[in-house]
């Protein structure tokens, strides 16, 4: 059977880290949240690709799916400012099947509500839209949009407010336009938006490796101490 270390090596590498920068990351686990989670689809834009990081990690969603059937998904350090280190990347490219299906069917069985994103068909307006249960919203590629099959097994189509000549918003603007409402939604509400005391140790120790320099040194180092 084997042996979940999570709480050792998290008290290993506190000894490494600043009282202030350990509780900053408390501050942040406080409010991350996996009752909202973002996916994209065959996106290509590395500028959109970076700036959708980012904003996960600003808006407190952990989770950010990528489907990639026909695109890579390319970030641009520049523009990512290191907020990939926080967010939880799920990449889906198998060359021999269908990505978008493989993902929503994931999300699906992990209860997770599908919501994809339109400028012209939908069925609810963004402002009108109650978060009743997990929600993964959906965005694609910037010239077309989302897939048929994303669009076949979305439960709905949300749509984005606009009020101007241009058919519709920059991707990367669209997702945060989308996640500020959402998580300003579940902040006001009674739903179980926080993660889960394991979650977040799981994820406080994710963070410890990548702030402690040489962090995978000192773990073997670590490891081989404890099982000699």
């Amino acid at each position: 059977m084997k042996t979940d270390h999570t709480a050792d090596l998290t008290k290993f590498f506190s000894d490494f880290i600043s009282d202030s920068k350990k509780a900053g990351i408390e501050k942040v686990l406080s409010f991350r949240t996996r009752f909202i989670t973002v996916v994209l689809e065959d996106i290509f834009q590395p500028h959109n690709a970076s700036a959708v990081i980012r904003s996960c990690d600003c808006f407190g969603v952990q989770d950010l799916h990528v489907i990639e059937n026909e695109n890579e998904y390319t970030l641009n350090p520049n523009v990512a400012q290191g907020a990939a280190k926080w967010v939880t990347l799920n990449r889906y490219n198998h060359t021999s099947h269908n990505n978008t299906t493989i993902c929503l069917e994931k999300l699906k069985k992990a209860g997770y509500l599908l919501c994809a994103t339109s400028p012209h068909h939908a069925d609810i307006e963004l402002d009108d839209f109650v978060l009743e249960q997990k929600v993964a919203i959906m965005f694609g590629t910037e010239l077309t949009g989302l897939s048929d099959e994303a669009l076949k097994q979305a439960h709905h189509v949300i749509k984005v407010p606009m009020f101007g000549f241009t058919e519709s918003y920059n991707l990367s603007v669209c997702v945060a336009l989308c996640l500020q409402e959402l998580v300003k939604k579940i902040h006001r509400s009674t739903a179980a938006w926080k993660l889960s005391e394991q979650e977040k140790n799981s994820i406080r120790l994710s963070w410890y490796r990548k702030t402690v320099r040489n962090s995978d040194i000192l773990e073997r180092n670590f490891q081989n101490h404890e099982n000699p």
